[in-house]
């Protein structure tokens, strides 16, 4: 099942669509059309004025992207996409850097104290585990002696 935001979205797409020249509508795969179709929400009254641009009308920003994928995969030319493919790797690595900046690795910590009793707590107090190493094959030697005597 596709979200409703979705179903939404291909609804709006599917109204676009019906006002760009036939041979760029041909251009797009069968398949993709057949899939918002099916997906589309048929409960969404959305209609397209081709006089207004796509940002003086109420669409959605999943079908705008939709539009913009279609556009960059089947009616760019070649120069645009390089352009268009540029712009999104541009994009996702000033994404990358700030995402960097704000989870800096030598920062994550820098709220806690470096004295470790302040973070423990006073009331809390600590036990010991003892971690048995011994070797597997130890292990198996002393099941065998075990059972021998």
């Amino acid at each position: 099942m596709v979200n409703i935001e979705y179903a939404n979205a291909y609804n709006e797409v599917l109204e676009i669509l019906k006002y760009i020249p036939r041979e760029d509508y041909n251009k797009i795969p069968k398949k993709k059309i057949e899939f918002f179709k099916i997906n589309a929400s048929h409960n969404n009254t959305f209609k397209y004025n081709p006089t207004k641009t796509l940002s003086e009308q109420n669409v959605s920003k999943i079908a705008k992207g939709i539009i913009a994928i279609l556009f960059r995969d089947y009616w760019a030319t070649e120069i645009q996409k390089n352009k268009i493919i540029a712009k999104q790797n541009y994009d996702r690595m000033t994404l990358e850097e700030k995402k960097i900046e704000k989870y800096n690795k030598d920062n994550i910590f820098s709220h806690y104290s470096n004295n470790p009793e302040n973070d423990i707590g006073n009331n809390q107090e600590l036990s010991l585990v003892e971690i048995n190493n011994i070797k597997w094959y130890k292990k198996i030697w002393k099941l065998i002696t075990n059972i021998f005597n």
